[in-house]
């Protein structure tokens, strides 16, 4: 079963409000914040300062977020098990990092998930639906992993399958934590509305945008406008790549039923099909 490693009750005994502080924090857990720095947060003492500034007005949504998340984490994985059968054999952080990612699945084939406390809004049903999402992600490669699937075949780094994986788990999110508001499915907090009615007023706008810089952005700048918080130049809206990527799945669903379009990752024409997709009116 799920394995829960709290970090946070460490940083919250021990911080100090200096990069010293973190520093040993850090060390406590290497093998966690050697994945954090690597891929969500710069590990430089300029930008632990800028976080030492951000903490005070954090520090009670830390507390309430590292109080609230064990229970709504059992919850969530006996809701997945309940619904597929899944038991998830992996640790999941609660951390403290730097305001880089919220929340993240380590890059494995039964992947390990972390949750930064400081970037989360401590609200149950946003708890809810974050911890959904990400467990999402998990239980997309445990049913993946049941089949006969060559996981050399799976194309990890394309843009499309960011897509594909980022609606399986909006999918999941909405199954094993139903009945929030539609928009938090998306923006795990309450400030999520005007970005989903702009998603829906404008969804061919949207996806024929992203097509046009699928095309011709380099794979950094297309994460960073369409996945990222720090993106979302071309609407003034942050990952609305989540948005398409929720519609994209949907139609394999419609096609092929829920488990097939789980699995279509590992078959050798699902890249031609989110081309194809794509280029749907």
């Amino acid at each position: 079963m799920v394995n829960i490693i709290d970090t946070a009750g460490y940083f919250l005994e021990n911080y100090d409000s200096s990069v010293k502080s973190l520093r040993a924090y850090y060390g406590e857990y290497p093998e966690i914040f050697e994945q954090y720095f690597a891929y969500h947060c710069k590990d430089t003492d300029e930008r632990h300062q800028q976080s030492i500034r951000k903490y005070p007005e954090a520090m009670a949504g830390i507390e309430a977020a590292r109080w609230r998340l064990p229970s709504i984490i059992e919850e969530t994985a006996l809701e997945y098990e309940r619904l597929y059968g899944i038991i998830f054999p992996i640790d999941v952080n609660l951390l403290v990092g730097g305001f880089g990612s919220n929340a993240y699945t380590y890059r494995d084939i039964i992947p390990n998930i972390s949750f930064a406390l400081e970037k989360l809004s401590p609200e149950p049903d946003h708890l809810r639906a974050l911890t959904a999402h990400e467990f999402g992600h998990a239980a997309h490669h445990i049913l993946t992993d049941r089949t006969e699937t060559d996981w050399n075949k799976i194309p990890w780094t394309h843009p499309l399958n960011w897509l594909y994986q980022e609606g399986v788990a909006t999918h999941f999110s909405r199954k094993t934590a139903p009945g929030l508001d539609a928009a938090t499915y998306y923006s795990f907090n309450g400030e999520g509305a005007e970005w989903l009615h702009f998603a829906e007023q404008n969804t061919a706008e949207i996806k024929h945008a992203f097509k046009e810089d699928y095309r011709t952005l380099d794979t950094p700048e297309l994460f960073k406008e369409w996945f990222s918080i720090n993106g979302g130049k071309r609407f003034g809206y942050e990952r609305l790549a989540y948005f398409l990527g929720n519609n994209f799945f949907q139609s394999k669903v419609e096609k092929m039923g829920e488990l097939m379009a789980v699995l279509d990752w590992r078959e050798d024409g699902f890249l031609e099909s989110a081309e194809l997709w794509l280029e749907e009116k």
